[in-house]
């Protein structure tokens, strides 16, 4: 019994196939492209290829993140709050917070004694405290966006970074290279500025043990420790931190399904259809 879940995010799209036993059979990762639609359906084919399956063996289907709706062939369309929760509750049962850190938001969601959200925080307004910010910035230092974490973590000292709105942030690391200061002190100064900005943020709802860090920014070992100096404790990291709202939905689909509800999608992959 396979049960897939479909995550479009802002920068990211995955997949994740699983069985009942909330096993994963296959997972993917990739871009997200300009047509959600078509990519949808090229990355679940792929997807089921890894898994060896077919489209039509699969059980149910779940659609989450912000480009859920262009997802024609699931059965049904969930947060990505809900799919996160869900997904964190498979591998963290004792889980209280989850911060997640993508491309172009940031959250903290609150879950209750049986891993269900309780409440929730988001930054969707602007960069700031998301991937992107951090994108930018590495290009603004001439380094690559995935080895900021361990150049964080050779850092003697911190540069504290004040403004994090992103054009500002450019100017004042800028300023701060040609009054000579170092980059593993910079980037560590922007680390601690982002981490106190979602820390804070997920404040709101009540930080305590244990947090799990999801998205990229759970990827960068150097924002990880300074959310663990803001929160005063180690936090946990998923093994692939990316596919956590990916899981979810396709464990909400098991969920669903084993309650009864059956698929509404087209059965076979020719009958998928598209419409303008």
């Amino acid at each position: 019994m396979p049960f897939a879940g479909i995550d479009i995010g802002s920068t990211m799209t995955k997949v994740v196939i699983a069985d009942e036993n909330e096993n994963v059979l296959a997972a993917h990762i990739g871009p997200t492209g300009v047509e959600h639609r078509h990519l949808a359906l090229r990355v679940m084919d792929e997807t089921i290829g890894r898994a060896g399956l077919t489209f039509d063996a699969l059980d149910f289907i779940v659609a989450t993140g912000y480009g859920r709706i262009n997802v024609p062939f699931s059965d049904k369309q969930i947060t990505e709050i809900t799919c996160h929760a869900r997904g964190i509750r498979a591998l963290f049962a004792s889980a209280k917070i989850i911060i997640d850190i993508g491309g172009q938001d940031s959250k903290g969601i609150k879950l209750d004694a049986d891993g269900k959200v309780s409440d929730f925080v988001m930054n969707d307004k602007c960069a700031a405290g998301t991937g992107r910010f951090l994108e930018v910035i590495a290009e603004t230092l001439g380094i690559e966006l995935a080895d900021m974490g361990a150049i964080a973590l050779k850092a003697d000292g911190v540069v504290q970074i004040s403004n994090m709105c992103t054009v500002f942030a450019e100017h004042e690391v800028t300023s701060r290279l040609a009054e000579g200061a170092g980059v593993p002190e910079i980037v560590a100064g922007l680390h601690q500025a982002i981490a106190g900005r979602v820390v804070n943020m997920t404040r709101r709802l009540g930080i305590e043990k244990e947090v799990v860090v999801t998205g990229g920014g759970a990827k960068n070992a150097g924002l990880v420790k300074a959310i663990e100096a803001q929160v005063g404790f180690a936090v946990r990291t998923p093994p692939e931190p990316f596919i956590t709202g990916a899981l979810g939905a396709a464990l909400a689909g098991k969920d669903l399904f084993q309650r009864g509800i059956r698929p509404q999608r087209p059965r076979k992959r020719e009958d998928v259809t598209f419409f303008s």
